[in-house]
């Protein structure tokens, strides 16, 4: 097998990165990348992914680089400040 057969290596950084552009695509800021499409937002579907990570945040708690840390915290608190604009009608805001 070659080194190009071998699927790239998950990291911890890119899982938290996985499940926060998931919370976007629900959440109608991010395409979804199985269709590339827009899709209006799934609040249910933003906060099961937001509590995923509120719940990984808390069982890693201590075991974390630094930089791990500042992720999922930083990115949780936009996360949920973003969720209350959207349940409130607040605009759209579109991820690259």
């Amino acid at each position: 097998m070659s080194d190009q057969d071998q699927a790239p290596t998950l990291t911890f950084t890119g899982f938290v990165f996985s499940l926060m552009h998931t919370a976007a695509v629900h959440l109608g800021d991010a395409a979804d990348p199985g269709t590339g499409q827009m899709a209006p937002p799934n609040l249910e579907g933003a906060r099961q992914m937001i509590d995923i990570l509120g719940l990984l945040e808390e069982k890693t708690r201590g075991n974390l680089s630094a930089e791990e840390r500042q992720l999922l915290e930083q990115g949780l608190y936009e996360l949920r400040l973003r969720f209350v604009e959207v349940q409130n009608g607040g605009p759209r805001i579109i991820v690259p």
